[in-house]
């Protein structure tokens, strides 16, 4: 597999190498000691959960405070998606840019975000299934919402009509509102990073 750094830092991609033949196809996902080696830390998970949405269903941008925040490896099992990872985290070098990757189910590309990042994606098929392995368990109250339709971050959807939202995210501050009102978290490097991929925005485009 090739995990590489995103444009937003402490986001990975994670692409992995399928081996075809006559029955199908077979891939790692990822691997413990690959993954610690690129983000110079374990990734361990407390809690894994899925989401299940119709097309044009739009979900986030979600973050969490740090404390106790909530690292995120996330992976489209059915559908398609397209996933965005934004920095939320005052005083980053990448804070306010965003980086994006097609998700499809088949492809077994994965993302992974660190704590403070924020995440967010747009369902391109009916019943887009994506799977979140999480660092920590959900703390109620913890929850940061980032209005996705931001015009400032200006995130590419390529919406052709309203998406499906739920009403907290619709009513969702901007980045700039939310930075107003010290709702976001800040940029600590908690653990040094031993190794990092090649920085890439192959995938997507990086704004400020």
């Amino acid at each position: 597999m090739e995990i590489s750094e995103m444009a937003v830092r402490d986001a990975y991609r994670i692409t992995p190498e399928h081996l075809p033949d006559r029955r199908g196809l077979f891939f790692e996902a990822w691997r413990a000691r690959a993954l610690t080696e690129a983000l110079g830390h374990e990734f361990t998970v407390s809690q894994v959960n899925y989401s299940v949405s119709g097309r044009n269903t739009l979900r986030g941008i979600h973050g969490t405070t740090v404390p106790p925040g909530q690292a995120k490896l996330v992976t489209c099992v059915r559908g398609a998606a397209l996933d965005v990872v934004v920095d939320l985290r005052i005083g980053s070098p990448t804070f306010g840019m965003y980086d994006v990757t097609l998700q499809e189910a088949g492809s077994g590309i994965g993302v992974y975000l660190a704590d403070g990042l924020g995440h967010a994606f747009l369902a391109l098929a009916d019943d887009t299934c994506m799977n979140y392995l999480c660092s920590e368990e959900y703390v109620p109250g913890t929850m940061i919402d980032i209005q996705a339709l931001d015009p400032e971050l200006a995130i590419p959807w390529g919406l052709t009509e309203p998406p499906i939202r739920s009403d907290k995210d619709a009513a969702a501050p901007t980045l700039a509102e939310a930075a107003e009102r010290g709702l976001l978290p800040v940029y600590e490097q908690l653990v040094p990073t031993a190794a990092r991929g090649t920085r890439t925005s192959a995938e997507g485009e990086v704004r400020l």
